[in-house]
């Protein structure tokens, strides 16, 4: 049953790296991708490089900003290789495509550096190029800048939230398995039971 829920996990976290970087580099490597429009005022490829944090939050320094995507990574792959006995299935793919997701932002982070000449270890800035520019009263409903890991990452996050109830480990009700075979194991007194017999 591990052996499954690996699979579980390992499966498509490594599916949405792939998929990550390919694309990435897909849209890197081709100028005519820098700019363009997929769907007319509601989708484009807008190619950018993030040297910050999501939503382009860049309190932190860049190696900083890796060096703490990369612990939390750890940390929460750690806490799900301990816990993989009693996790779902379905939580496991969904939290497989967060670790994916990591990895391929992390990814960017460890070696774009070396690639783009501006830098070394940690200091690779994520490439991000999906762009919702869909205009509301003059206004772009979401500013932000994406690709394929920041996808995996929310949408995984949103589908544990709203299914957290099929979805979410939770702990066995031993409690109420004790409560039961104790019912069931209550001995009955011998001159009770003669009395009902005659």
């Amino acid at each position: 049953m591990t052996s499954k829920k690996l699979l579980a996990l390992f499966t498509p976290a490594a599916i949405v790296v792939a998929i990550d970087q390919w694309t990435k580099y897909i849209v890197r490597t081709s100028p005519e991708l820098h700019r363009l429009e997929i769907i007319e005022g509601w989708l484009s490829f807008y190619y950018t490089q993030n040297d910050g944090m999501a939503m382009g939050i860049d309190i932190f320094s860049t190696p900083v900003i890796s060096t703490i995507s990369i612990i939390a990574t750890i940390g929460i792959l750690s806490y799900l290789l301990y816990t993989i006995k009693k996790a779902p299935i379905g939580y496991l793919i969904f939290m497989g495509l967060v670790i994916g997701g990591a990895l391929g932002n992390i990814t960017d982070r460890l070696i774009m550096g070396y690639i783009e000449g501006y830098g070394g270890l940690l200091d690779g800035h994520v490439v991000d190029f999906i762009f919702f520019n869909l205009e509301l009263f003059d206004r772009t409903v979401f500013p932000y800048i994406f690709n394929v890991a920041d996808v995996a990452i929310s949408t995984s996050i949103i589908s544990l939230l709203v299914f957290q109830k099929k979805l979410m480990p939770h702990e066995e009700k031993e409690e109420t398995i004790e409560e039961s075979t104790s019912k069931d194991s209550i001995p009955v007194d011998s001159e009770t039971e003669n009395t009902k017999t005659e």
